[in-house]
């Protein structure tokens, strides 16, 4: 490994004696505006959600890290590994595999923050493990490649973009503080801001999805094996951070943050990495992983948050029947003791008017049953 490139001539994929082939041109006005424009626009999402954690909860994640740890192993043990084995299964080239392989060894993207909102997760649980995980990944990522990265012989070494991961830090850490503090003193209005943020998040992700497919259009290539990993990936993160998850006994809440949060990969930093690291040539054959991964994982979570807010809908309205006919059985039973009750005190206050030895028809009167009367009303 060595330390990230600060100028574009360091970097064989930045060199300016190549010239980018036809398919990676992209301009460079167009990007710059766009790079901009989505991280002031990350920026308000995060502070957005930010309003939607308790300094009292986080601390407590903080002080018991159970659910981080179980985050963090899922990160960078269950995905690197997973990596690795789908490599080695598809028998990918050595370019290929290591784009799937830093694909896997990348920290959680802020996109698995939204996810959970959607899907009621612990938002607390979400953005300390999103924190947590990047600021891991200063020294996971290293680790992790040189341990699989073995199997594939490699001409250049690897960049780590630590510049980048310092810049996703901050962009992170400084709107969620806000947000936290803002929740603190204006609980009210944080509800509301929580809410504008839920609905501009959902706007966000599907103009980056098309901007970031339209921009790099000349990457896509037709390589069925890379579609298939990037289409299965995300799902295998999902379904085993949720299985482990649930093995260690976390609450439903935490295990879905966990399953969102271990599928979610931050994109951007692998593709930075992929730019510092690989020549033109290499690129061509590599970025068209990273796109597709980054939008199958949007059409996952777009998919698992459709399919929570289906089953809680039908459980709202499961509970709603029973609700309103237990309120119908109640209302009922109320009605037919108040009648009961009624008819028992007029045959005692026609008992009750007439003083003296009772007649004939008041003895016969006095021995017929109480439901007898009653039914005759």
């Amino acid at each position: 490994m060595r330390a990230n490139c600060s100028s574009s001539s360091a970097c064989p994929a930045n060199s300016s004696e190549e010239e980018l082939p036809v398919g990676l041109e992209v301009h460079g006005n167009l990007e710059l505006v766009f790079t901009v424009v989505s991280t002031v626009m990350m920026g308000l999402l995060m502070f957005s959600l930010g309003c939607s954690v308790e300094i009292r909860k986080l601390w407590s994640h903080i002080r018991r890290p159970w659910g981080i740890a179980v985050g963090l192993l899922c990160q960078f043990g269950l995905m690197p590994f997973t990596a690795y084995l789908l490599a080695i299964s598809f028998s990918l080239k050595p370019v290929q595999a290591i784009a799937v392989l830093i694909m896997g060894c990348c920290p959680g993207g802020t996109i698995s923050n939204i996810f959970t909102f959607w899907v009621d997760g612990d938002m607390d649980l979400s953005i300390s493990m999103t924190t947590c995980s990047t600021v891991a990944a200063l020294g996971m990522m290293p680790l992790c490649i040189y341990l699989y990265a073995w199997s594939w012989s490699l001409q250049q070494n690897l960049t780590i973009p630590y510049q980048n991961i310092g810049i996703t830090l901050v962009c992170l850490t400084i709107p969620v503080a806000f947000g936290v503090c803002v929740n603190y003193r204006w609980p009210k209005q944080s509800k509301i801001i929580l809410k504008i943020g839920a609905i501009v998040g959902g706007v966000l992700l599907l103009v980056v999805a098309v901007a970031g497919v339209v921009l790099a259009k000349g990457s896509w290539n037709s390589d069925i094996t890379l579609l298939t990993i990037s289409f299965i990936f995300p799902l295998i993160g999902h379904v085993t951070g949720f299985l482990l998850a649930l093995f260690t006994h976390q609450s439903w809440q935490r295990c879905r943050t966990i399953s969102l949060e271990t599928g979610a990969q931050n994109i951007q930093m692998c593709i930075t990495m992929l730019q510092l690291s690989f020549t033109t040539e290499h690129l061509v054959q590599m970025l068209s992983f990273p796109l597709a991964y980054g939008l199958f994982q949007l059409i996952d979570g777009f998919l698992i948050v459709a399919a929570y807010q289906t089953y809680k809908r039908r459980l709202k309205n499961k509970h709603g029947k029973k609700n309103s006919g237990c309120t119908e059985v109640c209302h009922t039973r109320k009605l037919t003791s108040s009648k009961e009750t009624n008819a028992f005190l007029e045959v005692n206050e026609e008992g009750a008017v007439t003083p003296g030895p009772p007649g004939p028809m008041d003895c016969h009167r006095a021995l017929e049953p109480v439901g007898h009367i009653t039914s005759c009303e």
